[in-house]
Parts: C-alpha cells; sequence; structure tokens
C-alpha cells in the first residue's frame, strides 16, 4: 500500500499537470474545427454548395494568373422564374442544385464554380482551344437535361451559355472576362447555344454585361 501511495504521490502532481493542461488544449482543438467549419460554410452556397462571389472570385483569379489555357464561363438559367411561379420555390430549389451539380461535374475539381446570385453561375476553368467547342456543346446538353422533382416528376429545363478567354477578349482581367461572357450569353439567350465572346463583347455599354448585343459570334450546342 506505502508503494502504492508513494507512487501516487509522486506521479499524481504531474499527471494532474499534464491532464489540466491538456483540457484547454482540447477545448481550443474542437473550437478550431468548429471555426473551420462555420469559414467554409460562409465561403460556399448553402442551397448549391458552389463557391460564394468572394471565393469565387479569389479562386478564379488564381487560376486564370497560374494557366493560359483558361475560360471564363457564365451561365443562366433560362425562364427559371417561370419554374418557381409554376412548381414552387422548393421544385426552383431543386433545380438549381441540379444546374449547380452539373457545372460541378462538368468542370472538374480544379476549376473555380460559383453561384454570383440567383439563377446566374460562374466557372473558371481550364479549356484548351481545341476543345472548346467539344467542351461547350457537352456543357449545354447537360444543362438541357430534365430536372427529376419529388414525386418522380421531371421539369423541362434551359440555361444560356456565355464563355470568354484572354486570347479571344485580349486581357486576363477576371471582370471584363466575366463582362464579356455575360455579353455573349445575352447574344444568345434562349438559344441553345454557347456564344464565345469576342474583344467586341468588352465594351458592351450595360450594366452587368446584360445587353443582347453583336453579331458574329461563334455559337455550340443544341438547335433552338
Amino acid at each position: 500500500m506505502d508503494s502504492v501511495l508513494h507512487a501516487s504521490g509522486r506521479f499524481g502532481p504531474r499527471t494532474l499537470l499534464i491532464t489540466t493542461a491538456a483540457v484547454p488544449l482540447t477545448g481550443w482543438a474542437i473550437h478550431a474545427v468548429a471555426l473551420h467549419k462555420r469559414l467554409a460554410a460562409t465561403r460556399k452556397d448553402p442551397l448549391t454548395g458552389l463557391l460564394r462571389r468572394d471565393a469565387y472570385t479569389a479562386r478564379a483569379r488564381r487560376l486564370l494568373a497560374r494557366h493560359d489555357d483558361v475560360a471564363v464561363v457564365m451561365v443562366d438559367a433560362d425562364r427559371f422564374k417561370e419554374i418557381n411561379d409554376r412548381l414552387g420555390h422548393s421544385a426552383g430549389d431543386t433545380v438549381l442544385a441540379s444546374i449547380a451539380a452539373r457545372l460541378t461535374a462538368w468542370a472538374g475539381p480544379r476549376a473555380a464554380v460559383g453561384r454570383l446570385g440567383g439563377d446566374e453561375f460562374a466557372v473558371v476553368l481550364q479549356m484548351p482551344s481545341d476543345r472548346r467547342a467539344l467542351r461547350l456543346e457537352q456543357l449545354v446538353r447537360m444543362l438541357h437535361t430534365p430536372v427529376t422533382l419529388d414525386g418522380d416528376r421531371t421539369v423541362d429545363v434551359a440555361a444560356s451559355v456565355g464563355a470568354a478567354t484572354p486570347d479571344a477578349v485580349g486581357s486576363r482581367d477576371l471582370s471584363a472576362l466575366q463582362r464579356a461572357a455575360d455579353a455573349a450569353l445575352y447574344d444568345g439567350k434562349h438559344s441553345g447555344r454557347a456564344v464565345l465572346a469576342t474583344a467586341a463583347h468588352v465594351s458592351v455599354p450595360s450594366v452587368n454585361g446584360r445587353r443582347a448585343g453583336r453579331p458574329g459570334t461563334a455559337m455550340w450546342g443544341r438547335a433552338a
């Protein structure tokens, strides 16, 4: 018994000290994990899981700085208000989440995919010039695939797509590329085709590039 008490007396305070020190450390670790999760949540849109505007912008600019063969793609859901009005907001949310999932699958893990607001999305990804037409056609097909709602109902969906590349636009500035891609998108609005911007789309006089505009643009995708 004496030996047990002796050992307990010898190691007890040290053990107590280590245990006491470990408690706040463990608490801080738990707090840090929770904080990290909260910070990650603020970077992503809760409905679609895509990057919010600020997080998307930061990632998009890094991609533009590191790679030459990049494209900026703007996507706008067609007749989305009609879906909300006719089928309800739950159906509208399902459509937005489906568009986000398709964009993520199409773009791949290295891309910047963001929901800029409402039914407007943006993607920045590597896209070699010899694959632009094929990749944009693929995206248009994916975005025109009907969406399954609750109860196995389906709804026809569509989206307009505009793309811009530094070599075509003459700029690597994200804002200029998005403006050109958005103007190109409105050139082909409701056409079922993706439109590739030219340098002329950069100077389209409109708010946020939203003005239908200029003939002579390259178009890929489904026939109207």
